[in-house]
């Protein structure tokens, strides 16, 4: 039974009744929101994690789980990370012997001829939701249900925020909490937000970004020396860029109704941070249609072979994917 991740961010309660849900997507950062509201609406019960490779080395796991009835609970809520085809057998196997037990699934993306999604979007006693990745407007959506009642919670601060956060849902939820916490009588101070949130890593790599997207070899080569790539910000340092191409995209389009770049860029919605205005000024008149369609696909190329290849160093992609579109940006 297929059901919508925004459904079910608003009403998790409507799957208390199914045997097993898989949550599945590239949005890691809204499968742990929905994980963690599943173990706070069950406090009392009895709280199992389990990652599929250790289950399909040893498959009696599971079942003497299910089997074994807590002394001290009525149920137990299990959770299988990491998972993919490989479990289907496993699932198939369990399906009749649930009784009070609730299990729920997490995994990647899977392709729409998947065996293990297409049994949880058939079977009437399981269900399935897609995480798909989050865009500008779910962020702003958040953001202002979580701020909504703080003063001072101005376009310029909620701009900054996601672009701190480079799409990221888990950096999303970290940085709305610590606004949270300081901010603690609901009054946001614009120039403290600059100096709470994690900005260093944030402005290394768009002074990266933006050279490359200047097509100013120079600095683009100084700074890939002197930038340093954390591991576990690969997707966000290519939602920066994939969000700035985008931008550069907007203005493109724009360009026959207003020949003008700076009231173009000035009257561009949301607005754009008043630090960034003159960089994405320059930027566009190096970028027209064509280049920015070959910078997309050279964006997504990157994060399909991030995703599949886990083999591969990834921040050299990322600094190959920066080189690549510093020539784009020169190329004729």
């Amino acid at each position: 039974m297929i059901y919508k991740s925004f459904v079910l961010e608003q009403n998790l309660q409507s799957i208390e009744n199914l045997k097993m849900f898989l949550f599945y997507g590239e949005n890691h950062g809204l499968k742990k929101e929905f994980k963690e509201k599943i173990k706070n609406q069950n406090k009392n019960q009895e709280t199992l994690n389990f990652f599929q490779d250790e289950l399909i080395k040893n498959k009696n796991i599971l079942v003497n789980e299910i089997s074994n009835q807590s002394l001290f609970n009525e149920k137990k809520i299990i959770f299988i990370n990491e998972v993919n085809e490989k479990i289907i057998d496993i699932v198939e196997e369990i399906a009749e012997k649930i009784r009070d037990e609730k299990i729920f699934l997490f995994a990647g993306a899977l392709d729409k001829r998947s065996k293990i999604r297409s049994y949880f979007e058939k079977s009437k006693l399981s269900g399935i939701a897609a995480c798909y990745q989050d865009n500008e407007i779910t962020f702003r959506k958040i953001i202002m249900k979580k701020l909504g009642g703080h003063k001072g919670l101005s376009t310029e601060v909620i701009n900054l925020i996601i672009d701190n956060t480079g799409l990221d849902r888990s950096k999303l939820n970290n940085e709305v909490n610590k606004i949270i916490s300081c901010f603690n009588d609901k009054k946001i101070d614009v120039e403290k937000i600059d100096l709470l949130l994690n900005t260093k890593t944030r402005e290394d790599f768009n002074l990266l970004k933006d050279a490359a997207l200047n097509g100013n070899k120079i600095n683009t080569n100084r700074l890939l020396s002197d930038t340093v790539f954390e591991q576990e910000n690969n997707i966000y340092y290519l939602n920066l860029i994939n969000q700035r191409i985008n931008k550069l995209n907007e203005i493109e389009s724009l360009k026959k109704s207003n020949s003008n770049l700076e009231t173009l860029v000035s009257n561009l919605k949301p607005p754009i941070f008043w630090k960034d205005k003159p960089i994405l000024i320059e930027q566009s008149k190096k970028w027209n249609k064509n280049k920015i369609q070959t910078a997309l696909k050279k964006t997504y190329n990157t994060e399909l072979e991030i995703k599949s290849n886990s083999s591969i160093r990834k921040d050299l992609l990322i600094k190959n994917l920066i080189i690549d579109l510093c020539a784009t940006a020169n190329s004729v």
